[in-house]
């Protein structure tokens, strides 16, 4: 008898999501143990090990208790757990709206349909702008999103080049926004409204309202 679907979690909270276009929303997430990426500019290094084995079921359990409809997968990166994929088909035939923040890496094909897909395409500041899975476009859909996060100008004119040469405003949602501390939000915005370019802008709300805090 094989055993029952199980996931390595860091955190379940309940928050403001933050990124993306259900910035604002409250939102429950669920953060992930582990990521095979070393981003230079990551801000949830907690989430590389650690954790607490959690069954399907409590994990279930534990969203319903904040009593929100709105559901995130985050990491680390969830896909580094194959069993998030039934977890995440559950969620759905379950009412809730559930969305995953993927860094791009790791295959999304066999997602559930119903998922809204919020692909973090690494820029190379990043230092892991090789394990972009180009595989991975042809799965997008006009419900889910690319995001793009920049550290300096360099990574603005790479992103520009990466929506020429894949098409990517005709795939689904662009999404830019400026790493912490390390490129001005203005400077970005600036950018983005001189190039005409067809992108959301966007600032990570949970940190402009409490910093680097856990379990916001």
């Amino acid at each position: 008898m094989s055993a029952a679907p199980s996931l390595r979690v860091t955190e379940i909270f309940a928050s403001i999501q933050g990124e993306s276009t259900r910035a604002g929303l409250p939102t429950v997430f669920v953060r992930l143990t582990g990521c095979p990426l070393r981003c230079a500019w990551c801000d949830t290094e907690y989430a590389f090990r650690g954790g607490t084995r959690m069954s399907e079921d409590d994990i279930l359990a534990a969203i319903a208790r904040h009593n929100l409809p709105t559901v995130c997968i985050t990491g680390g990166e969830p896909l580094a757990q194959r069993a998030v994929l039934g977890l995440m088909h559950r969620l759905c035939n379950m009412g809730y709206r559930v969305s995953i923040e993927t860094c791009g890496a790791l295959d999304i094909a066999e997602m559930d349909a119903r998922v809204v897909r919020v692909l973090d395409w690494k820029a190379p500041s990043s230092g892991e702008c090789d394990k972009n899975r180009l595989e991975n476009l042809r799965h997008l859909r006009a419900s889910d999103e690319i995001k793009f996060v920049l550290a300096d100008e360099a990574d603005y004119r790479w992103a520009c080049a990466q929506i020429r040469r894949h098409r990517l405003s005709e795939r689904c949602t662009l999404l830019f926004s400026p790493v912490a501390g390390h490129l001005s939000p203005a400077a970005l915005a600036e950018w983005i409204v001189r190039d005409r370019l067809p992108v959301r802008f966007q600032l990570q709300l949970h940190k402009v309202l409490w910093q680097d805090a856990r379990g916001k």
